[in-house]
C-alpha cells in the first residue's frame, strides 16, 4: 500500500510539474476550490494604518445584514473610511477579514496564497496595493488597488480594471475566505498585434 501510494504521488508530481499557468512563467498551482462571485457592494477594501499610520495592511470589511452599517466613507482620492465595526458586537452584522487567513490572490483557476502575498505599499503621492511574489521574485508584482492619493487614515482602495472580489468554494459549500481575483494575468488576454500587410504581387508584364 506504501509503494502504491509513493508511486501515484511521483506520477503526480511529474504530471504536476509540466503545467504552466498562461502568465509570467508561474506553474500552475490546482486548486480544489472554485471562485464563487459575491455581491461586491456589501464589500469595501481598506488601508487599515498600522501604528502611527507610517505603514498599512489591507483589511476587507463586509456588510451582512441592515441591521446597523459596519463602516462610512467620506471624501475622496483618498475616501477615509470609519470602521464602525470596531464600535460593537458586530457578530452576524458585519464581517472583519484582516489577514492571510481571510483573504488570498487568486488568478483565473489558480489559488496562488502560498506565491503571493497581498501588501499595501506607500508611495507618497498614493496608497496602493499589490501583489508581491514570495517564493520567486522574478515573478511579476500585480497592481490590484489605489486609494487615489496619500494618507494615514483608513483609506477606502479602489480595484483597478479586471480585479474583484470572489468568494472560496468547495463544492456546492461557501466558505468564509475571500479571493481577491482575475480572470487572467495582466496583459494575457490582450489583443494580438495585426500582422504586417504583405506587399501587393506585381502584375505580370
Amino acid at each position: 500500500m506504501v509503494r502504491f501510494f509513493s508511486i501515484a504521488l511521483a506520477s503526480a508530481l511529474t504530471a504536476g510539474s509540466l503545467a504552466t499557468v498562461a502568465s509570467p512563467s508561474v506553474r500552475a498551482q490546482g486548486s480544489l476550490f472554485t471562485a464563487a462571485p459575491v455581491e461586491e457592494t456589501r464589500f469595501i477594501l481598506v488601508a487599515a494604518p498600522i501604528g502611527k499610520g507610517e505603514s498599512a495592511q489591507l483589511n476587507i470589511y463586509e456588510q451582512r445584514s441592515s441591521k446597523r452599517p459596519c463602516y462610512a466613507v467620506s471624501g475622496s482620492s483618498p475616501a477615509v473610511v470609519d470602521p464602525l465595526l470596531a464600535t460593537f458586537d458586530f457578530t452576524g452584522i458585519c464581517n472583519r477579514y484582516i489577514d492571510g487567513n481571510g483573504y488570498s490572490l487568486r488568478i483565473g483557476a489558480d489559488d496562488l496564497g502560498t506565491r503571493y502575498r497581498l501588501s499595501v505599499v506607500k508611495t507618497g503621492s498614493d496608497v496602493e496595493l499589490l501583489a508581491v511574489p514570495t517564493r520567486d521574485p522574478s515573478q511579476p508584482t500585480l497592481l490590484i488597488a489605489r486609494a487615489g492619493g496619500p494618507g494615514s487614515d483608513f483609506l477606502q482602495l479602489v480595484m483597478e480594471p479586471g480585479w474583484s472580489l470572489r468568494r472560496r468554494q468547495y463544492g456546492k459549500k461557501t466558505l468564509g475566505h475571500l479571493y481577491v481575483y482575475r480572470e487572467s494575468w495582466p496583459g494575457a488576454d490582450a489583443e494580438p498585434a495585426p500582422a504586417a500587410a504583405e506587399p501587393p504581387t506585381p502584375a505580370n508584364p
